[in-house]
């Protein structure tokens, strides 16, 4: 038989026991539609990455991958200035050139991270300098640069910057966005063998 007092603590505890309310089933669709959505987003951000990279530089082209491969002999590319595809086997030294230079060994020089700087045979003595003096600065700061500058007779534009994949046109060698497109391409974010050389290749630079 139970004590007095006994039986008001036995109804407590019945009434503790009670079935919690569940979640009602609209807000478990909310959160999962609010979860597949920032998956979506997430996705769609990493996935276009490569396509923006440069678009901090006004007027950078970032181009298709155009395959690559070798090839002995001429190679006829759709511009004068490719951004990468088939070269030839060996590349070119990368450094400062008085005269035009091979365009199937620099492509292959692009390849390894290099970026070619290419101007108008016609560019005036002190804007040439000045794209000298920017390849020094690079040596001074870089353990390795990978630069290759040089004259092109069939340029349309007086300066043209090609990186694999990327490009940049300029009409002056104190245009800032040089340094910038040098800092950001070489051994950039499209290079198919970013820890090759840019020596022991073909090619006499000047220095």
């Amino acid at each position: 038989m139970a004590k007095k007092g006994q039986q008001p603590r036995l109804k407590r505890k019945v009434a503790s026991q009670a079935p919690q309310r569940q979640m009602p089933t609209w807000v478990w669709f909310v959160i999962g539609g609010i979860l597949a959505v920032a998956l979506v987003l997430g996705l769609f951000y990493l996935g276009n990455q490569g396509p923006t990279v440069g678009d901090s530089i006004e007027g950078v082209e970032i181009l298709p991958d155009p395959g690559a491969g070798h090839v002995d002999g001429d190679i006829s590319y759709a511009v004068s200035e490719p951004a990468g595809g088939p070269h030839n086997p060996t590349w070119l030294n990368c450094g400062i050139y008085a005269e035009p230079v091979r365009v199937e060994n620099v492509v292959h020089s692009l390849e390894h991270g290099a970026v070619w700087i290419a101007y108008q045979p016609g560019l005036p003595e002190d804007q040439v300098e000045m794209l000298r003096e920017t390849v020094r600065q690079q040596r001074r700061n870089r353990q390795e640069p990978l630069i290759v500058l040089a004259p092109k007779a069939d340029l349309e534009d007086p300066i043209v910057l090609t990186a694999w994949r990327v490009q940049l046109r300029l009409d002056d060698a104190s245009d800032e966005r040089i340094g910038e497109f040098l800092d950001r391409f070489q051994r950039g974010p499209f290079t198919p063998e970013p820890g090759a050389s840019c020596s022991g290749g073909i090619g006499e630079p000047l220095s």
